[in-house]
């Protein structure tokens, strides 16, 4: 359900957004110190970050009235008013913001949009950032604070930001929709658009949590670390952006995860039979009522789809019989294979279908 428009079209995907530490406002001096020794002064003068209670009112306040005036439009369905408001880089990337209006302005219309409090991001120079990472509000040495949050992107465009998330929709199907503006001279323009499900099959974050503990208590460790992933997914509207709620999840997970899952860009090995298939993901996805389990590995080529066909079901009957605890916490598993263009083909079976 999320999309977004790439404000650095043509130089990495926010989505897969990682950095290293450049400027940091903290309260602990001790802290201060050690990111001092370990950041070199030039890159700590490239980006800063501000939140809400940091920036003077007339900024907070222009930042507020242009996400408002943007959601209202995403909520109508005006898309010919949001590529006129979009910046330069986003318009060369409007499908993406026409497909989550197109696909999911029926979560948030009727709904006018509740703001949480704004963050204004900011980078020095000319040349894109390689690996920008913005920290904004305080930290101290537990790590971040309830208002703060982290922002890291991969070859960031330098230019003043505005990040402002709204929670909106209903209360049986709440969502947030997430706006990334750019300031150009006294207007903030529409950077990014991003819209996603505040509940999954029906359930808040918290819900996942506590059936990721029980599960946990229950030794079925493998379910545990998958419901941790469903709740930060859920806790986190954008995804190059963390809070101390998901910091607090992932560290509270990370004795759970899996040595025979997949891990980032690490494939895990899946035997089946004389096969052996090279994972490469492995998460919970939601489809209206139910939560799938969708599992991905690497294939040389899909297009005998008979083939991949046969192939899907020798992986999901695999990874039942490798992790029977799974029948428990998922609907149905889904099994896609990804050749090396990225081109895939899918195969959904129920867990009841699964013998």
């Amino acid at each position: 359900m999320e999309a977004a428009a790439n404000p650095l079209k043509g130089q990495g995907k926010t989505s897969m957004s990682r950095g290293f530490p450049c400027a940091v406002f903290v309260s602990s001096l001790a802290l201060s110190v050690l990111l001092m020794i370990a950041v070199p002064t030039v890159a700590a003068q490239a980006v800063s970050c501000k939140a809400s209670g940091d920036m003077d009112e007339a900024t907070h306040a222009a930042i507020i009235s242009a996400g408002q005036r943007y959601f209202d439009m995403a909520a109508h369905g005006d898309l010919a008013n949001l590529r006129q408001n979009a910046a330069p880089r986003a318009i060369s990337d409007f499908a993406d913001i026409e497909a989550a209006v197109n696909n999911d302005r029926s979560e948030i219309a009727g709904s006018r949009g509740t703001a949480r409090p704004p963050f204004l991001l900011e980078a020095q120079g000319t040349a894109p950032i390689a690996h920008a990472e913005f920290f904004c509000g305080v930290f101290n040495r537990r790590g971040q604070t309830a208002d703060s949050a982290v922002f890291k992107f991969e070859n960031f465009a330098p230019g003043k930001y505005g990040a402002v998330i709204f929670d909106a929709g209903s209360a049986t199907s709440p969502s947030t929709v997430s706006f990334l503006l750019q300031q150009q001279a006294s207007d903030w323009k529409l950077s990014g658009l991003y819209i996603a499900p505040a509940q999954a099959a029906g359930h808040a974050a918290d819900w996942y949590v506590s059936r990721a503990r029980d599960y946990k208590g229950k030794h079925d460790f493998h379910n545990a670390w998958l419901y941790y992933l469903q709740a930060r997914i859920l806790k986190s509207p954008l995804p190059f952006m963390s809070t101390a709620d998901t910091d607090k999840l992932y560290d509270e997970s990370q004795s759970l995860q899996p040595s025979d899952f997949p891990v980032g860009a690490e494939t895990a090995e899946l035997a089946a039979g004389a096969e052996t298939y090279r994972l490469s993901a492995v998460f919970p996805q939601a489809v209206g009522g139910d939560l799938d389990l969708i599992v991905k590995y690497q294939s040389s080529d899909v297009s005998d789809t008979a083939e991949a066909y046969h192939s899907n079901v020798t992986v999901i009957k695999a990874m039942l019989a490798k992790f029977p605890e799974l029948r428990d916490a998922f609907s149905a598993v889904v099994a896609r294979a990804v050749e090396p263009s990225g081109r895939d083909y899918g195969t959904l079976m129920k867990m009841r279908d699964i013998k």
